[in-house]
């Protein structure tokens, strides 16, 4: 079975006490769904249209356990602390 990776990318940051309010919900929703974090923060260099915006790679066992984990209620909650303090662009992309 593949891995999975959540790659969530901030295009902006509008409030950071949302996003400090979402961040102490959702890391332990994610490390409880088995996620894994293996980079946070601003990237190092930016290519093409790259932004310098925070950038979080999160590691799963499967595509199915990244999935239930974002779906999660405890996710959720994170992401209603979130509401609109920032814009992400999220993915979820299978290993090869």
């Amino acid at each position: 079975m593949a891995k999975a990776y959540w790659v969530s990318a901030y295009r902006a940051i509008k409030d950071a006490d949302k996003l400090a309010a979402y961040a102490k919900l959702a890391g332990p929703a994610i490390t409880a769904g088995g996620g894994r974090f293996l980079a946070r923060g601003l990237p190092a260099k930016v290519y093409e249209f790259g932004l310098s915006e925070r950038t979080v790679l999160i590691e799963f066992d499967s595509l199915e356990k990244a999935t239930a984990t974002h779906d999660s209620p405890e996710y959720k909650a994170a992401l209603d602390a979130l509401g609109d303090g920032a814009e992400r662009d999220l993915r979820i992309i299978e290993g090869v």
